[in-house]
């Protein structure tokens, strides 16, 4: 199941603007810029569930936010020694489009507490990884030139699916959906 999120956290919030971004006169892809990519969502979504621990009281909120940050922390690692094994330099793309959304998104976060909060950060984990989910089938595993990596992507997305999941069903303990 860890090595099922990297790709999941790939695109936080951001990859809607990627998609959309990427249909005009984006760059192509390659293998680097789509590895820097994974690692950068996964870095993200360890900041949002960070934050959850630091800012929640509420019990299924914490399990679901240390789950996500141990997964999360657990494939960053094995999308970086994948890289290592392939002699591949992630490069991030010249104008990110995963900063800005995880900027805004982690700005309205530190804004909330309480309910508020907990119902902020599961509608925040529902929208990420739906938008994974979405980047990576219509936009980066199309892309992906080497098979070990899109072997790689292939494996971790039903773990992404899975933590799709769980914040719908963490959206409806909240009654947020």
């Amino acid at each position: 199941m860890r090595s099922m999120v990297f790709a999941l956290s790939l695109l936080t919030a951001g990859s809607v603007g990627f998609v959309a971004q990427r249909t005009t006169a984006a760059p192509p892809l390659n293998d680097a810029t789509i590895i820097a990519i994974f690692d950068a969502a996964n870095t993200y979504d360890i900041e949002a569930s960070q934050l959850a621990l630091q800012k929640s009281k509420n019990a299924d909120v914490r399990a679901l936010a240390t789950q996500f940050m141990n997964d999360h922390k657990a494939v960053r690692q094995q999308g970086r020694d994948l890289a290592k094994q392939l002699k591949v330099t992630p490069t991030p793309p010249k104008a990110n489009p995963l900063a800005p959304a995880h900027i805004a998104a982690m700005k309205a976060l530190r804004g909330k507490s309480g309910a508020a909060f907990d119902q902020a950060y599961a509608a925040n984990e529902v929208a990420f990884h739906q938008q994974v989910l979405d980047a990576v089938s219509s936009t980066l595993l199309p892309a992906i030139q080497n098979a070990q990596l899109k072997a790689f992507i292939e494996k971790v997305g039903p773990a992404f699916q899975g933590h799709l999941e769980a914040a719908k069903q963490l959206q409806k303990k909240l009654g947020t959906t």
